[in-house]
């Protein structure tokens, strides 16, 4: 993807470094509407919010913004009064070079938890940081918000309303975390549609139920977690009202695609991962039970671990599906890897089945597929395998 596609009309970005952890890489980004934008946001379910969550809630509920302000290195999360100050001066500060009210800038940060902000270094670098405002920034500042990431994740698609071209891009950051509601990602998606808040907030909500909640690295959630949109209104066609109606249909699909990707971009990029893996319950008594059998499958350590070694050991999954908190009955249960079929009704089908199996876990990727012809619904989560360098990773993590 070039950074041309990547671009919004109606929007700047650039990043710059301010050498907010460590020297030598970009670590503050910005993203600015050129007049007031609609805005909607969803936010981490930790009871535990840094600074700049609180502030981008309250600045949220006037449905509006005209920029995000965004670090890398620090979470600025468990630093009290003086983070909340550290986040509203920031941001002020962006705000008076732009000529907005600073209720419109909205904060976001990400990196490690219970250190100052430096504050002094931001305000310094944040005068450069307007002069490289462009069109095609969106790119510069993926990559500025990568932490233990180990590629920067963007995404884009193009659509047509009232005859008119549509984009919607976004950028995310995520690698390790990573679980509903959300997980220690942030997200900023843009788009050139004239849509109402209302509206938008709904197309976002609709988008995360098979994206961003639908996926899972560790089981951990964040302090920091934000999933921010913006809709410029460039595009020019009548204002979309509704999400039911054809145009708004056709936004929250594109938005949806492009929260899809991101999502799954995430979960490759698991910390230490080498395989990403689709866990599919069908055949489910109810709808939650659907979701608890994949979530708690998909969670599980030891099946994580078992797909790190490529082996198909479905007695581990077996033993996630019997914790589970759901209807089932052991001799009832089918599991397939792919098209390969290991257990039947309860039992291993030998050797040969789990061989196949394993063949194709060692390619990277795969549908771990649990029918419990229990019912009728069904439901899946997005993960990944669990290795020794996740350990390394997190162990180092403050290093």
């Amino acid at each position: 993807m070039t950074t041309s596609q990547l671009s919004v009309p109606g929007f700047r970005a650039a990043a710059v470094e301010a050498a907010i952890k460590k020297p030598g890489r970009p670590d503050l980004g910005l993203i600015v509407a050129a007049a007031p934008a609609v805005a909607a946001g969803v936010f981490t379910t930790n009871r535990v919010k840094a600074a700049p969550v609180l502030l981008c809630q309250r600045r949220l509920r006037r449905g509006q913004a005209q920029a995000i302000l965004v670090n890398s290195g620090n979470a600025n999360a468990c630093t009290g009064d003086a983070g909340l100050a550290a986040a509203t001066d920031t941001t002020a500060r962006v705000a008076n070079l732009l000529g907005v009210p600073p209720g419109r800038v909205l904060p976001a940060s990400t990196g490690v938890i219970g250190q100052p902000l430096p504050v002094d270094r931001m305000q310094a670098a944040i005068p450069a940081l307007i002069d490289r405002l462009r069109p095609e920034g969106l790119a510069d500042v993926a990559a500025a918000i990568m932490t233990t990431d180990t590629f920067p994740k963007t995404g884009v698609a193009k659509g047509m309303i009232d005859g008119l071209p549509i984009t919607v891009a976004g950028i995310a950051k995520g690698a390790g975390m990573i679980h509903p509601n959300l997980a220690t990602m942030l997200v900023f998606l843009l788009t050139d549609v004239n849509i109402t808040a209302p509206a938008l907030k709904t197309a976002l909500r609709q988008g995360l139920a098979s994206s961003f909640n639908r996926i899972t690295v560790d089981g951990d959630t964040s302090t920091n977690d934000c999933v921010l949109v913006l809709a410029s209104g460039a595009a020019g066609h009548f204002p979309i009202s509704d999400v039911s109606s054809p145009a708004g249909k056709l936004f929250a699909a594109l938005l949806t695609s492009v929260m899809a990707d991101l999502a799954t971009q995430v979960v490759r990029d698991g910390e230490g991962a080498a395989h990403v893996f689709k866990v599919i319950v069908t055949g489910a008594a109810t709808p939650r039970q659907a979701l608890l059998a994949a979530r708690t499958v998909a969670l599980s350590p030891l099946v994580k671990t078992a797909v790190a070694g490529n082996d198909a050991n479905w007695g581990r999954i077996m033993a996630a599906l019997g914790r589970a908190g759901i209807k089932m009955a052991p001799q009832k249960v089918d599991i397939f890897f792919g098209p390969h079929q290991v257990v039947s009704q309860g039992l291993g089908l030998g050797v040969a089945a789990e061989q196949a199996a394993q063949a194709l876990m060692a390619t990277g990727s795969f549908d771990l597929r649990l029918d419990l012809h229990m019912g009728t619904f069904t439901d899946y989560y997005l993960t990944c395998d669990l290795t020794a360098e996740y350990v390394h990773i997190n162990a180092d993590y403050r290093s």
